[in-house]
């Protein structure tokens, strides 16, 4: 199975290195030297990675028989594809990969179904699920522990705990107005209050 790990970007320096977009949770293994990649597009490739460091909290790597810096030019922006056993899984036992959690069922505790996964989207702070609903809308779910209860990928689903509205937009505006029309008997009350002291002290 093939996997993108990485969108390779700018050049750095003018011996051929590059910065990458790492898209996958063990650069080490995918990206480390000597691994040999596909690109998309496949006239790029295969790269093979000669070195590799981080500077600035960004990944750099130098492939094979790019040496300068129009070299690494060159290679901005194409995407770096991994072939991965379909059987392999992460070293720790609450990380999967992408293709493990393609076409899971989204489900609520209850069994309400909202959906399943069609992509998952690497963000710099978290990753999301973006679900098909059987409208064919929309939906992104954040990855993160509060809403996601439980990956079984023997079940095949995904059971989350959305906050409201996340799922529903119309739980968000509900919510909304009824706090803003609570909010504002309370301060008309208090308004009123204020104005009879007032009244009371001038009379």
């Amino acid at each position: 199975m093939e996997l993108v790990v990485a969108r390779i970007g700018r050049a750095h320096g003018i011996k051929g290195e590059v910065t990458v977009e790492v898209r996958t949770d063990e650069p080490e293994l995918r990206l480390g030297p000597g691994a040999v990649l596909r690109t998309d597009p496949a006239s790029a490739g295969p790269l093979t990675v000669e070195t590799g460091r981080v500077h600035s909290g960004r990944l750099m790597l130098r492939f094979a028989g790019v040496k300068d810096r129009t070299g690494a030019e060159a290679l901005r922006n194409i995407l770096l594809i991994a072939d991965v056993d379909p059987a392999e899984l992460p070293a720790e036992d609450d990380e999967y990969y992408d293709h493990q959690l393609m076409d899971l069922d989204v489900v609520l505790e209850d069994g309400t179904v909202i959906g399943r996964i069609t992509e998952i989207s690497h963000l710099p702070s978290q990753d999301l699920f973006i679900v098909e609903r059987p409208d064919g809308t929309e939906v992104m779910i954040p990855f993160v522990e509060e809403i996601v209860a439980e990956i079984d990928l023997d079940e095949q689903r995904c059971v989350i705990t959305p906050p409201p509205g996340l799922i529903d937009e119309r739980e968000a505006i509900v919510v909304s107005a009824r706090d803003e029309d609570e909010a504002g008997n309370s301060d008309a009350g208090s308004d009123g209050d204020a104005a009879e002291g007032v009244n009371g002290e001038d009379a």
